[in-house]
């Protein structure tokens, strides 16, 4: 993890050639330290060549920003336990998307369907039931792909339900029974991504043997944040992320862990205390739905995070500091007729390639140098 700020002072050190080296003067005063450099012989206060590149020092609001390291990835990760018996028959292809109605794999050559809902299959659905939200949610879904007929979208299991489910038996090769039990159905709230298979085509299994590894179609980030950070990040605050191959995306902190974990020498994540400078939180991001973010899973990503904001303040490109020979940094400011003095600054905050800067004479409007690009 790289603060801005931080990074800006480092690249600060690599100083312009020249500047100091050719002082010839130092003036101390209430101003702080004023440098002169004599080019080409001209006297201090005379006017000089011009300057490479100007930029003007303006007044306003700055965003101190933080990048910290995290992986874009695919949102609610989930292991799909079967309980058909048999022999596996057929998988799907990995980062295949399966959608309601479609296989998520065979065993005897019988499909386990995708069906869209929150309650997992957790008894045999049957004519007769009418006190369930999980009856609710095998209607709906029949009703979705085509099988509702007579059938009443509510908690009752009704002989015209059980119509309705014989349809969608048929149509699947399956058994024409009536009842659903989980050897037939998953429930899940949306598609699926397939991320990797636990079995391989010709495994007997049977009931609790884990299939699947599958997530949501849904791109988030994920954020290992260090605790000492932990002020960044704040639910519904804006960020921006840096995507694999140079993109940028905007997005919003949607959770922020309250757990402080760590990872020891093999990677796993163990037990730790907000003190324990190895401890992290988890925080995950949701981006705009505008995003391109191609098909990577787990790819790395730069996130960049407010860490505080100053407000009507001088500020200047970050390219414009110089470090000067006594500690610290100065500007170079160009007058209207071309003279130049370099004017020892404090800095401030950074942000948005721009730095906070206050010292005597400085004024909205100011021309300093920055290179030229």
């Amino acid at each position: 993890m790289e603060r801005d700020g931080a990074g800006a002072r480092g690249r600060l050190r690599r100083m312009r050639k020249g500047h100091l080296a050719m002082a010839a003067a130092v003036m101390v005063g209430a101003g702080g330290v004023v440098l002169y450099l004599p080019h080409g012989g001209d006297r201090p206060g005379t006017p000089t060549k011009a300057v490479s590149a100007t930029a003007d020092i303006t007044r306003g609001d700055l965003v101190d920003t933080t990048s910290v390291d995290g992986t874009l990835a695919y949102a609610g990760e989930r292991r799909l336990t079967g309980q058909a018996p048999g022999t596996v028959t057929s998988l799907p292809a990995e980062g295949r998307i399966i959608e309601q109605g479609g296989a998520l794999y065979r065993v005897n050559r019988r499909p386990v369907v995708l069906m869209y809902g929150s309650v997992p299959v957790y008894r045999t659905l049957r004519q007769g039931m009418t006190d369930g939200p999980d009856v609710r949610q095998l209607e709906r879904a029949l009703t979705a792909l085509g099988h509702d007929g007579a059938m009443t979208v509510d908690e009752h299991f009704s002989p015209a339900t059980t119509q309705a489910v014989r349809a969608w038996q048929r149509n699947n090769g399956l058994a024409g029974t009536g009842s659903v039990d989980a050897s037939e159905v998953v429930f899940w709230p949306s598609a699926v991504r397939v991320t990797g298979a636990k079995v391989q085509v010709g495994d007997r299994v049977g009931a609790g043997r884990q299939i699947l590894t599958v997530t949501g179609t849904r791109r988030v980030v994920h954020v290992d944040l260090d605790t000492g950070d932990q002020g960044l990040a704040h639910k519904g605050a804006p960020v921006t992320v840096e995507l694999p191959g140079g993109l940028t995306a905007q997005g919003k902190i949607t959770s922020v862990g309250t757990v402080a974990r760590r990872k020891d020498t093999t990677g796993a994540s163990a037990g730790a205390t907000e003190q324990s400078p190895e401890a992290t939180i988890d925080v995950d991001i949701a981006l705009t739905a505008s995003a391109r973010t191609g098909r990577l899973d787990q790819a790395p990503v730069t996130v960049t995070m407010r860490s505080g904001r100053r407000e009507d303040v001088l500020s200047v490109p970050v390219e414009a500091l110089l470090a000067l020979r006594e500690g610290g940094y100065g500007v170079e400011v160009v007058g209207p007729d071309g003279t130049r003095r370099i004017t020892a600054v404090t800095t401030g905050a950074y942000g948005g390639g721009r730095v906070e800067i206050s010292g005597s004479g400085l004024a909205t409007g100011m021309k300093v140098e920055v290179p030229e690009q």
